[in-house]
């Protein structure tokens, strides 16, 4: 990533890869408090956890009618609102000790991820038009961040001060946020002329392809990351889930810097490549999860795979959408909400039923359809010759 825009927009892009982070952290923190937080406000782990399903709720709830109804404001208002949203509703779980409010302000906190998820790439797109690829490549790089790194060190400020220091620290991030945006972050004009109503989306060539993956990706991945410490403990290594975790993180920023180097000229290959990939990973882990070597290989070509999806879907709603990308996005916001809650459901039935070694099975079965659209999707949505808009 050298051209001379992607440096000149670094600060700015930067600032939205640190929206990203805030947005994935705040949504998986309270996994890695979740002992703390439940006798923090007197409840069981199991009404506690419902904090990230809460959180999950108000993004799938809201990003559609919320990207509808603020079409037309200026995106860097938006923005700040989004990201004010997180300060105020982080600050409001680290002080609470009831419930109800510490959920009522979880749901407050996934309405303003919706907000600024919805807004990412399309800002991304805006800010670097001659690589947009490259530009949202590194916005979807707090992804990874946040999951290896953020959560682990999260987990470790709760433990050593308390959870409601941890979330009171992701509040004081917001705050630096809020003030970096405001000084580094250029402006870009909301939707000009007539709107383009939200379900006539789903009739643009392409963009129903992109939401179809999306979905059956985003659930086939979450079915066995949701899980993945009891596939680790079945196959005697339960110890090592945090290693495992960070060698997944660290092949995961590894596939997007491949991703952001070559998305705008190579979507479509990137993304076939990606689902080969993962589905490779996913074969080796359901026939040779007893060998911790075959393992850790799997999981690099997992990280690897996964890695560039977030930046390569992104892209191909944005590319398909056209004059209505912003409703495109907001359409694989809520879809992805919906798959990883969707996910973790199905992984709990799957893990009472059949046990952890139905998971890896499981994703390389529902890889079969994404893979089958990707290359069907030739013209539309995922085309062979990848175009800017």
């Amino acid at each position: 990533m050298t051209s001379t825009e992607v440096r000149t927009r670094t600060p700015a892009l930067l600032a939205l890869t640190t929206a990203a982070f805030v947005t994935v952290l705040t949504e998986a923190l309270p996994a890695g408090v979740l002992p703390g937080m439940s006798a923090g406000l007197g409840v069981g782990e199991s009404a506690a956890g419902q904090a990230v399903t809460v959180y999950a709720l108000g993004t799938a709830l809201t990003a559609i009618p919320l990207s509808a109804a603020t079409a037309t404001w200026r995106r860097k208002r938006l923005l700040l609102t989004g990201v004010a949203g997180f300060a105020v509703a982080n600050t409001v779980t680290a002080l609470s000790a009831d419930y109800p409010l510490t959920m009522a302000a979880r749901f407050v906190a996934g309405v303003a991820a919706g907000v600024v998820w919805a807004l990412l790439a399309g800002y991304a797109r805006r800010l670097v038009p001659g690589d947009q690829g490259k530009a949202i490549a590194i916005v979807m790089a707090g992804i990874p961040l946040a999951l290896s790194l953020g959560i682990p060190a999260g987990t470790f400020l709760g433990g050593l001060l308390g959870w409601r220091s941890a979330f009171g620290v992701m509040s004081a991030i917001a705050v630096v946020l809020l003030a970096w945006i405001t000084a580094k972050v250029p402006d870009q004009p909301g939707q000009t002329g007539g709107r383009v109503p939200v379900l006539r989306t789903l009739s643009v060539p392409g963009v129903l392809p992109v939401l179809a993956v999306t979905l059956v990706f985003v659930l086939a991945h979450t079915v066995l990351y949701t899980y993945v410490a009891a596939f680790l403990g079945h196959a005697g290594m339960g110890d090592a889930v945090d290693v495992v975790l960070l060698v997944f993180g660290v092949a995961s920023m590894a596939g997007i810097w491949v991703v952001g180097a070559r998305i705008d000229r190579a979507l479509r290959t990137l993304t076939v490549l990606s689902t080969i990939l993962v589905a490779v990973a996913a074969t080796i882990l359901a026939t040779a999860s007893g060998s911790p070597v075959l393992v850790y290989v799997a999981v690099t070509l997992w990280g690897l795979g996964w890695g560039g999806v977030p930046t390569l879907l992104q892209t191909a709603a944005g590319n398909a959408g056209g004059a209505a990308a912003d409703n495109a996005q907001a359409m694989l916001v809520t879809l992805w909400n919906a798959a990883m809650a969707a996910g973790g459901v199905a992984g709990g039935v799957l893990l009472d039923a059949a046990g952890p070694t139905s998971f890896p099975w499981t994703l390389l079965l529902l890889l079969l359809p994404v893979l089958a659209v990707v290359l069907g999707a030739r013209r539309h949505g995922f085309p062979a010759r990848s175009r800017v808009s």
